[in-house]
């Protein structure tokens, strides 16, 4: 009777050790019933402990922005960051000396600019810089490059929930205010509306003036849509490309979201002249429709990218050699 031939590739194990299918080492799952498992797991979180303990006052400083509606999306960050974590997670693997010698040398880096800089001249932002890499540093130390390709990602992620740098924040806001309001008097000027511009006020003839403020300007959308499309990558699964188109369209994403509220703020209270009580109304709800907006595109962009890219089919089609046995790596199956 003929053979039949397994394609499972095999990888060499340590001596007395059986061979184990590149399949089973990709699959190896996490378990706290191997040491080898077990070990680093705690240690990785006895240390993250003592560094959240270390970097509290931060911390809690750093808490204070999440009361403001620019940075409110600081709550949910670290748990978004564990989400990512928990869903990219794979087992621990062992770890050369260099890749342990790295990580160290990291976390000292972290440390020193705390210390040295940070702490001797009140610059918070090196501060709250160097608490995610310590973490990154940490992270390598324990697992090495291979806990920071499923890990590190979450680890970057945290950056997410500090504040901007003042004045990082104050050139943006000025920015986006005066583009806000530029572009929706451009697109109101489109559709036909009287509208011109002062400044960061859109002037509409028979209504009162529509004023840009800072809250206005979309930072809060920015921040808020740049954190989600990063999350988003790392949680679905799609082509790099797809990823890359994502991120990259992150920004245009929210910025059109905003000038569309600004727009549709303009044109209902072009339809109810001289009712403050209504247009109160319609520009605090306005401003939760937003997101809606911003989702809505991302929504459609998916859909696009969706048909654009078609996935491979594994499976169908195998090389010759491997059809008739004489691949390397294979062993005959009865």
């Amino acid at each position: 009777m003929a053979e039949k031939f397994s394609t499972v590739p095999l990888i060499p194990a340590a001596p007395g050790m059986p061979l184990m299918s590149r399949g089973a080492v990709e699959n190896a799952k996490f378990s706290w019933d191997d040491p080898a498992q077990r070990n680093p797991a705690i240690l990785l979180i006895v240390l993250t402990l003592l560094t959240i303990y270390a970097y509290w006052e931060t911390l809690v400083v750093t808490s204070v922005a999440w009361e403001q509606d620019l940075y409110s999306h600081g709550y949910v960050v670290p748990f978004m960051a564990l989400g990512i974590m928990w869903v990219r997670r794979k087992a621990f693997e062992s770890v050369p000396a260099l890749e342990r010698w790295i990580g160290l040398a990291i976390l000292v880096v972290s440390q020193a600019a705390r210390v040295l800089y940070a702490s001797q001249y009140d610059v918070a932002p090196i501060d709250r810089l160097s608490f995610v890499g310590s973490l990154f540093g940490l992270f390598l130390l324990v697992g090495g490059w291979h806990l920071i390709k499923w890990a590190g990602p979450a680890v970057v992620f945290l950056v997410f929930m500090f504040p901007l740098p003042s004045r990082v924040e104050q050139t943006l806001l000025a920015s986006l205010q005066r583009m806000a309001a530029a572009a929706s008097t451009v697109v109101l000027q489109t559709i036909g509306v009287a509208a011109f511009r002062d400044g960061n006020v859109i002037e509409i003839p028979g209504i009162e003036a529509l004023e840009v403020a800072e809250a206005c300007s979309g930072m809060r959308m920015l921040t808020i849509f740049c954190a989600m499309s990063v999350a988003m990558v790392f949680f679905i699964d799609r082509p790099w490309w797809d990823k890359l188109v994502i991120l990259l369209s992150a920004v245009p994403i929210a910025l059109i979201a905003n000038i569309s509220r600004i727009t549709l703020t303009g044109l209902l209270f072009l339809a109810t002249p001289g009712n403050e009580y209504v247009h109160a109304w319609i520009h605090d709800l306005a401003g939760y429709f937003m997101m809606f907006i911003g989702l809505g595109i991302l929504w459609l962009e998916m859909q696009i990218l969706g048909r654009l890219s078609v996935p491979e089919e594994e499976g169908h089609l195998a090389p010759a050699d491997m059809l008739t046995g004489r691949g390397r790596g294979v062993v005959p199956s009865r």
